[in-house]
């Protein structure tokens, strides 16, 4: 009897079979592991958002804490002074004030961000009153401007 070496044995069917098997789990889990980093790549972008939004809404700062939930985030802000000595004029009464801004938020238990600002508040100074002239027919009045403040 004559054998013929035309075909693959079973044992080579085998072997070729594990190998394809391990590629594909190892392609499935790869695909796998990159959804998952983009759902927490997705996450992480909304959770700054949302503190750079919580950091940015305050329009005049005041001490304090504040905290709330959005969806699945929870956020907390934190609002301080900062001693500034270099804005303190020698004489007379600071006209800037620092305010710290932290946010923090978090979601899932151990994930979270936090978004640290800074923000200078100009403060008003009382003018001393000084007693306006009287117009007279003769002379044209003019509107006083007011000149914008930085903030």
């Amino acid at each position: 009897m004559k054998r013929s070496d035309a075909g693959f044995t079973l044992l080579e069917v085998i072997v070729a079979l594990a190998i394809l098997s391990l590629a594909v789990v190892a392609a499935i889990q790869g695909f796998a592991q990159g959804l998952r980093l983009l759902k927490l790549a997705g996450d992480h972008q909304r959770a700054m958002l949302l503190a750079d939004e919580k950091a940015r809404e305050i329009v005049t700062p005041e001490e304090g804490r504040e905290q709330g939930t959005e969806g699945s985030f929870r956020w907390e802000r934190q609002t301080t002074v900062v001693p500034t000595p270099d804005l303190v004029p020698a004489i007379g009464v600071p006209r800037w004030r620092v305010y710290q801004i932290d946010v923090k938020v978090s979601w899932d238990e151990r994930r979270q961000v936090e978004v640290n600002m800074l923000r200078t508040v100009s403060l008003t100074v009382p003018a001393t009153s000084t007693p306006a002239p009287t117009p007279t027919p003769s002379t044209s009045s003019t509107t006083p401007r007011s000149t914008p403040t930085r903030r």
